[in-house]
């Protein structure tokens, strides 16, 4: 598996203008999106998105 356990699955979507993967944290106070993570915490991304930030 990929994405980290605690992260909600369900509802996850791409955005285009980071091309990272975001999914649905619904909290104690607030429902927000937050981007996917890995299970060793970093952004899941598509290889699109990594070329863009190695040549920025």
């Amino acid at each position: 598996m990929i994405a980290a356990p605690y992260q909600n699955l369900q509802e996850v979507i791409l955005k285009p203008e980071d091309g990272c993967y975001w999914y649905r944290h619904v909290g104690p106070v607030e429902t927000t999106m937050l981007p996917l993570r890995s299970v060793r915490g970093r952004p899941i991304c598509t290889d699109a998105a990594a070329k863009t930030a190695s040549v920025g």
